[in-house]
């Protein structure tokens, strides 16, 4: 008999057994992988993400591994208009990193057991186990073709957006909203040495390209299209992938040209949902992308999976600890985790949307041009500003003064109210 049961062993399943586990629970994780083994992932982990990390231990782990830090950020809203510079320090961190999730995935796992949580490998949840009132009790898992069943008070799905937990306990979803776009990624190494310590986004009409510096001296080069495009997308990836960069980042394609060589094969998907689910009923609990999840843009996936995870552990451990009754403490992180993402997940959907609308272009030439407001944009998007600040009406405001008064009174006439 275990305390908890954690499905799913990657970016919040890990974290969540290592950090009650470290707080004296019996924590058995099961995932079906065998690390260290690759997911499709844009990699970004945020400064509010490497200070948690840190806060665990385990950044220090993970720089060694030789992901370079990124320190600078540049958004290309346009062929001529573009916001350069960096979020302000989150606790002390003043820096960003896009491991490879060979790399991290693995680190995670480690930090895990070493925390005493029992990791199985290999192992594929099938179903859930029920008591006769319908409370969740265990899973039944199979195993090198055996079946098993273990058993616990908790079992918390960290499965992903697809999420087994999720679908046979019902979790409701809400604020949904459908996939906005289809991606594909390729490494690529050979690029500008420049690039090194760089995040570089283009949104160009229905084109997004975004490049990450990782490991090994490579850069991930992100392709998105709108989602109704993904079938001509997949009829030949290679194509279309290096025609979007052609249009929307003519400099980089010719990177690409000169020499760089692509070290791996083409990943990507168009199952990019964005939704909210009611994270917890009797006996369960949803944490990362299970229970939140948006297109993956503003490169928010890993360390908002963080975060909830420590919001999950601390609410459990009341639980536990008899401190709280498990209705209050679980519907106060739901409360917690939906306020704390609510503005980045409405920016990101719009920003997936190709579609900005006219405030939020003269925001952009606001902070283009003034480079408190230029790191202030990066710092909500990288959690070192909270988002209710950025939004505030008196923040925007401040923002919108700072325009041109023919550009202002272009937003204020009929045409813009």
């Amino acid at each position: 008999m275990y305390d908890v049961i954690v499905v799913g062993a990657r970016c919040a399943g890990s974290p969540l057994a290592m950090l009650l586990a470290r707080k004296g629970y019996r924590v058995l994780v099961l995932d079906r992988a065998a690390f260290p083994k690759d997911t499709v992932s844009t990699h970004y982990v945020q400064p509010s993400g490497l200070a948690r990390l840190r806060r665990w231990g385990l950044l220090d782990r993970l720089a060694g591994t030789g992901c370079p830090p990124i320190t600078q950020a540049r958004w290309w809203f346009g062929e001529d208009l573009s916001v350069r510079g960096f979020a302000p320090p989150h606790d002390g961190v003043d820096s960003a990193l896009a491991p490879r999730r060979t790399v991290l995935d693995e680190l995670l796992v480690d930090a895990a057991r070493e925390a005493g949580a029992e990791v199985r490998e290999r192992c594929t949840v099938r179903s859930l186990l029920r008591d006769d009132d319908g409370r969740v009790t265990g899973v039944r898992f199979q195993r090198r073709g055996r079946e098993h069943t273990a058993h616990a008070p908790l079992v918390v799905g960290a499965d992903g957006r697809n999420s087994l937990v999720a679908r046979e306990t019902g979790a409701v979803k809400y604020h949904e909203r459908p996939p906005l776009t289809v991606v594909y990624y390729a490494y690529w190494r050979g690029l500008s040495p420049d690039r090194r310590h760089l995040n570089e986004v283009f949104l160009m009409g229905d084109k997004q390209i975004g490049v990450i510096p990782t490991h090994d001296d490579a850069c991930l080069i992100q392709v998105a299209r709108p989602h109704a495009f993904y079938p001509t997308y997949r009829s030949d990836i290679e194509g279309h992938y290096h025609k979007a960069i052609a249009e929307a980042a003519p400099a980089l394609a010719r990177e690409l040209a000169d020499g760089a060589e692509r070290v791996d094969r083409f990943r990507g998907t168009a199952d990019l949902g964005n939704f909210y689910r009611k994270p917890y009923g009797p006996g369960w609990a949803l944490v990362g992308d299970a229970g939140y999840h948006k297109d993956p843009l503003t490169g928010q996936g890993i360390s908002d999976a963080w975060r909830d995870v420590e919001l999950l552990a601390d609410a459990v451990d009341r639980v536990r600890c008899g401190a709280e009754e498990w209705e209050s403490a679980l519907a106060a992180y739901a409360r917690a985790r939906d306020a704390r993402s609510e503005l980045i997940y409405e920016f990101t959907c719009e920003a997936a949307g190709f579609d900005l609308d006219p405030m939020t272009r003269q925001l952009v030439q606001v902070v283009a041009a003034h480079q408190e407001d230029a790191d202030r944009f990066f710092g909500m998007i990288a959690g070192s500003v909270p988002a209710e600040e950025f939004f505030s009406p008196d923040n925007l405001l401040a923002m919108l003064g700072r325009l041109p008064a023919d550009a202002l009174a272009e937003l204020t006439g009929p045409k813009g109210m």
